[in-house]
């Protein structure tokens, strides 16, 4: 399956864009990429969640 993923995203280089990933700090939203390394480890450890709605 990956190697699959690997190719398609390959094939499709040429249209794809650089999508910027913002993230809270103190407050305001700053660019993961402006982060230094050590920030950058941290936010890659982070748990991710998706909040489900109750009605």
């Amino acid at each position: 399956m990956k190697t699959k993923t690997l190719k398609i995203l390959e094939e499709k280089k040429s249209q794809r864009s650089k999508c910027l990933v913002y993230t809270r700090v103190m407050g305001y939203h700053r660019p993961v990429e402006s982060f230094n390394i050590g920030k950058k480890g941290e936010h890659q450890q982070r748990t991710h969640f998706e909040e489900s709605i109750i009605y």
